[in-house]
């Protein structure tokens, strides 16, 4: 049992604890403005790239949908194709931001993600025959893949150049304010997008939505600017030089190590080969050259989708190929792996923000306030969290942290059950409330749990490990979304006679599973995992 201080379990009042909260909040702030200039070069364009990404995510759906004319089952495996393949490129190109350096990586990635946002913009404006696999489709496709894989350089840069630009006293502050930052720039996408989509409504048909790509872009190109001019070459250097001399950090060329190499060729072969299977079956794409295997089987007519049952063999052969290399991987760690994957079903409510909820609030409530502005209102979530996070914090921090997970998942899951009762304002709104305060209570105790599991030395491979659920949430989300959509909140479908009801009762019947799963398991999760303060 460690050793605690007893004035740490001082009780502090609501009041005390709300005061001490909110001064965190304006200390967040306070650190932000002195910051030296070549972090104010992240930051700033990463607040307009909170707000141009998930605005773009916001909308993507409803473009594809009423736009190019796709099927709400193949906009959302575009959705998975977006938000899996930005995961899927950070393993790729993460590590070219250490060799290009902070200032390179970030400037390479704008420039490559202006190029595709430019081609999204194009996909609308340019008079393009719209429908799966048409002109407009692969316009849009192309640009979403140069975007996807130019993002995978962004973010990682982004991290970097905060790790780079703090010292170990303000790191803590400086991941903090970049992710309140993206979550407060996401807020923002929503008022933009609404009053740009009304505005241009009628310069580009049929919605307006094109003319917000275009606002996009132009952001996208600010941000190139802003970075351009703040993290100059001089403002990197000095910002270096004052980090150094305030921390007493070794040249860096004394501190070397050795990396193990591995070839990951295989790997990737293995990736785009399931990525190649996949989109020839007939899993939402309806390609000509797929076929089934029919049969009887007790009475009852199975369909086997031949290349889809391909593209499984060929991800769990990925798999292989990628554990095979990798003898002390976290994934060979039973109670790891567990953990992280039984909070599949809750994080499907994440996904949900984008892949269902802009849907649900544009048809569901049709001819509404909130129909005409759903962009706000789907984005309410982040600035709760921008606002929530330190407060949950403050009132949570001495708790145990496994039970912490299993209280916030089941308040993050629970209310999903209110919007089972039919469209309504009020309980949408209670609804994001109540699930924002509990991803609040346990999405930052997921990073400690990992970081308190995780084996002497290899902190950092489970941390990143960690995020790797995260990414097959996005994609497995994206395949079955499209489908519910379309049986139970369809496109031009009188409201009355939808069943959100239904798909909401769905949507909380898999969330609730990760929060009964980690109490069904508590006890094999606890043995021998040594807690802190003594609970």
């Amino acid at each position: 049992m460690q050793q605690t201080n007893p004035e740490e379990h001082v009780k502090k009042s609501f009041s005390e604890v709300i005061k001490e909260s909110f001064k965190e909040l304006k200390e967040t702030f306070i650190a932000f403005v002195k910051a030296p200039r070549a972090l104010w070069g992240v930051n700033i364009p990463y607040i307009i790239e909170g707000l141009v990404y998930f605005g773009i995510l916001t909308i993507l759906g409803k473009f594809g949908s009423e736009n190019v004319d796709l099927i709400d089952t193949q906009s959302s495996l575009v959705y998975s194709f977006v938000t899996g393949g930005i995961t899927f490129s950070m393993l790729l190109f993460g590590g070219f931001s250490d060799k290009l350096g902070v200032r390179n990586s970030l400037l390479l990635a704008f420039v490559g993600m202006l190029i595709g946002r430019v081609l999204i913009s194009l996909s609308g404006t340019l008079p393009l025959s719209n429908g799966l696999w048409s002109p407009m489709f692969f316009s849009m496709i192309g640009g979403l893949f140069v975007m996807v894989m130019f993002y995978g350089l962004y973010q990682p840069a982004a991290y970097a150049g905060v790790k780079r630009y703090t010292t170990p006293q303000t790191a803590a502050m400086g991941y903090a304010v970049i992710y309140g930052l993206m979550n407060l720039g996401a807020f923002l996408s929503g008022f933009i997008s609404s009053f740009t989509r009304q505005t241009f409504e009628s310069s580009f048909p049929p919605n307006g939505l094109t003319a917000v790509f275009w606002v996009y872009v132009g952001l996208t190109g600010i941000s190139l600017i802003i970075t351009a001019s703040l993290l100059s070459k001089k403002n990197d250097q000095d910002a270096v030089v004052s980090i150094k001399a305030e921390t007493n950090q070794p040249p860096e060329n004394e501190v070397k190590q050795e990396k193990l190499k591995i070839n990951n060729l295989p790997l990737i072969i293995y990736a785009l080969i399931t990525l190649g299977l996949f989109l020839l079956s007939g899993f939402g794409f309806n390609n000509p050259a797929n076929f089934f295997f029919s049969f009887n089987l007790l009475g009852l007519a199975v369909n086997i989708d031949f290349f889809f049952v391909l593209s499984l063999v060929a991800f769990v052969l990925a798999v292989i190929e990628f554990l095979r290399k990798r003898p002390e991987h976290p994934f060979r760690d039973k109670r790891f792996a567990f953990f992280i994957f039984m909070l599949i079903p809750v994080q499907t409510l994440f996904a949900h923000n984008w892949l269902t909820i802009p849907y649900y609030l544009d048809r569901a409530f049709k001819g509404s306030v909130v129909s005409e502005y759903f962009e706000i209102f789907s984005n309410l979530n982040p600035i709760l969290v921008f606002i929530l996070a330190p407060i949950v914090a403050g009132l949570t921090s001495k708790a145990n942290v496994y039970k912490m997970m299993i209280y916030g998942t089941i308040v993050m899951s629970v209310p999903t059950f209110l919007l089972t009762v039919g469209p309504n304002m009020y309980l949408f709104l209670l609804y994001v409330l109540i699930m924002t305060i509990g991803e609040s209570m346990w999405q930052p105790r997921f990073l400690q749990w990992i970081a308190e599991v995780a084996p002497k030395n290899m902190t950092g491979l489970y941390m990143g490990v960690g995020q790797f659920p995260w990414f097959l949430t996005k994609v497995l989300t994206g395949f079955y979304s499209g489908w519910v959509l379309t049986q139970y909140c369809p496109k031009d479908v009188d409201p009355s006679k939808m069943n959100t009801e239904f798909m909401w009762l769905l949507y909380g019947l898999i969330a609730i599973t990760s929060p009964i799963g980690l109490i069904l398991a508590k006890k094999w999760m606890m043995k021998g995992f040594k807690l802190k303060d003594g609970e």
